[in-house]
């Protein structure tokens, strides 16, 4: 079975450098994901995130001009949150959608919130009398 771009495929890392991470895969294939592939947080120290000896699944990008794999760990992530949307009944995963979902709540919120304000504003408090 040859890796195929896209694919899943689960490897095990075999050295760790600044710039990231080397990944053997199966059929004696070598790999690499490079720090801004290893989670989705900002990664500044990749050994807070890998060991070598770790056994992790990758997804491929590609095969570079020197007949190693680009792999990516923060990929297979996504990949998991969007079937499990999908499983959900939401449909396919849309970041854009989200985001536009959440920030028409946070509009709505903000806009009601407004209202209540100037409506507040526009009765007055009551007065207290004051004796003469």
């Amino acid at each position: 079975m040859a890796i195929e771009k896209n694919s899943v495929v689960e490897g095990t890392v075999s050295g760790i450098t600044k710039f990231g991470a080397f990944i053997n895969l199966p059929e004696s294939a070598v790999g690499m994901v490079h720090i801004s592939e290893v989670a989705d947080v900002y990664v500044t120290d990749i050994n807070q995130h890998l060991k070598v000896g770790d056994i992790v699944k990758v997804r491929v990008l590609g095969l570079n001009p020197k007949g190693k794999y680009d792999l990516s760990i923060k990929q297979v992530e996504k990949l998991k949150t969007e079937r499990i949307k999908v499983k959900e009944g939401r449909g396919p995963y849309d970041p854009f959608e989200d985001k536009m979902t959440k920030f028409l709540k946070q509009s709505e919120e903000k806009l009601l919130d407004v209202k209540r304000n100037i409506q507040y504003k526009q009765e007055g408090k009551p007065r207290k009398k004051v004796k003469q």
